[in-house]
């Protein structure tokens, strides 16, 4: 836990108590600070409570007197622009009481209390939380103490401090971005840019703004790490330049870069001194398949390099790493049928990814659909054996794969796989894929319990599979 000191002694306000919530709640109480908190929903009050106890002052933050506030510590899952401004967040403001986020709170200890650590800081729309960990693996292996977490696994308050050597790596989402200032980051990482989240931002520039933030405030030498195979990327890289910061540019589909890092038939290249140099064969890592994971290792590489790892320790750390749970990972094998979890794919792009790395795959599809459905996976539909429709958008995705696809719509994940596994059985050497394309919130919590559950109905499909039962 990182104490967050610089309301010591003052009164502070949280809103969403949730994982992060909770965690500012506790780093706010933890450096002398004053907290009042609330979550809408009662559950969620109760959580606190048992977590926080009775140092926390549980109050219904759209009466309070923001005057006496000094700091409103949002949740990012709290709308804070669009579609309206959410009525505690308008009080705040209307009181000039400062709104940030939990990850801001983090920047602030760190410049106050270690400034000598590095900080990583990693956003796109796809294969981030992949960067993220493999970042963290790479820095791991090199020696260094590290901590990995933000958007991805640990709360970024509830990290550990680390001393003058040690690395901290987050996951950025641009949620998160919209309630940080200057970051400080030694290394920022941009991966691509598809649209997403317009319901929360209003628009697709609305969300590569916040993303921008991610930019903001580099440490002096500190180095961008920018994915180049979209415009967005482009156009950032060319900004950035203009404004004097270290570009790294990355890129698979427009290889070759130079000066750069690209990846040209699935070998890797460090191309930033403007000779390009082999660096492995990225096609020999079976953990990281496909080409989206090709970007991801090239600007883990990139990264790492301005960390000052040596190429040699980077090489070693890319062939350990085990894979990153929900994400492209096998789950199961059951007489020749693979089931890969990807559960991570929350939209279209992403699901695109999974799809390419298949000649043939039995997947499952549905949830709460983004903006466009599965439309943009056209090209991909020959590659579909059958889909198995799920949730929400088990309409919408039928109307899609009318003619274009066989489907069934199964309701919910248990008949999906039950469904998938059976016909998959008929063929050697299948995959069965769960790469959604969808929020999962209509059935499951997160994306993470969709993926454990996936998990669970595997295993419980490969042991009636030895007992010699039926699906």
């Amino acid at each position: 836990m990182i104490a967050a000191r610089a309301f010591r002694g003052k009164k502070t306000a949280v809103f969403g108590l949730a994982r992060t919530g909770i965690s500012a709640a506790r780093a706010l109480l933890q450096g002398g600070a004053e907290v009042v908190a609330w979550d809408d929903a009662q559950a969620k009050r109760n959580d606190a409570t048992a977590v926080l106890g009775a140092k926390v002052v549980l109050a219904d933050l759209a009466t309070m007197d923001w005057t006496k506030i000094s700091v409103l510590v949002l949740s990012p899952g709290v709308p804070l622009h669009f579609p309206a401004l959410h009525p505690v967040v308008r009080a705040a403001r209307d009181a000039g009481c400062e709104v940030i986020g939990d990850v801001e709170l983090f920047f602030r200890a760190r410049r106050a209390n270690f400034p000598e650590t590095k900080l990583v800081l990693v956003t796109g729309t796809n294969g981030k939380s992949t960067t993220t960990a493999l970042i963290g693996h790479l820095v791991r292996e090199a020696g260094l103490a590290v901590q990995v977490g933000g958007n991805i696994g640990t709360a970024a308050l509830d990290l550990e401090q680390l001393g003058p050597n040690g690395v901290y790596v987050l996951e950025m989402s641009s949620y998160q971005l919209d309630l940080t200032g200057p970051t400080g980051a030694d290394v920022a990482v941009w991966l691509n840019i598809t649209p997403d989240h317009i319901d929360r931002h209003g628009s697709l520039s609305g969300y590569v703004a916040a993303k921008r933030r991610i930019f903001d405030g580099l440490a002096q030498n500190g180095v961008a790490v920018v994915g180049t195979d979209d415009v967005h990327g482009l156009d950032m890289c060319d900004a950035l330049r203009a404004s004097g910061v270290q570009v790294n540019p990355v890129s698979v589909a427009h290889a070759p870069v130079k000066p750069g890092v690209y990846v040209q038939d699935g070998v890797l290249y460090d191309a930033l001194s403007g000779e390009a140099q082999k660096v492995m064969d990225l096609c020999a890592l079976t953990r990281l398949p496909g080409a989206h994971n090709w970007q991801n290792a090239a600007a883990a590489y990139a990264a790492a390099l301005a960390l000052g790892i040596s190429r040699a320790r980077i090489v070693g750390g890319l062939e350990s790493f085990a894979g990153l749970a929900h994400r492209m990972e096998e789950v199961g094998r059951v007489k020749g049928v693979r089931f890969i979890n990807d559960s991570k794919a929350t939209n279209a792009d992403a699901t695109a990814r999974a799809l390419a790395c298949y000649d043939g795959v039995y997947v499952i599809l549905g949830g709460v659909p983004k903006e466009g459905g599965i439309d943009s996976l056209a090209q991909f539909f020959p590659r579909i054996r059958k889909a198995y429709l799920i949730g929400q958008a088990a309409d919408a995705f039928a109307g899609t794969l009318e003619g274009r696809a066989p489907y069934q719509k199964c309701g919910d994940l248990a008949n999906a796989v039950s469904a998938a596994a059976r016909d998959a059985d008929q063929e050697d050497e299948a995959v069965v894929l769960l790469s959604p394309a969808c929020a999962s919130f209509d059935q499951f919590e997160n994306f993470e319990a969709r993926g454990e559950m996936f998990r669970k109905l595997v295993s419980g499909h490969a042991a009636k599979s030895m007992s010699g039962s039926a699906v």
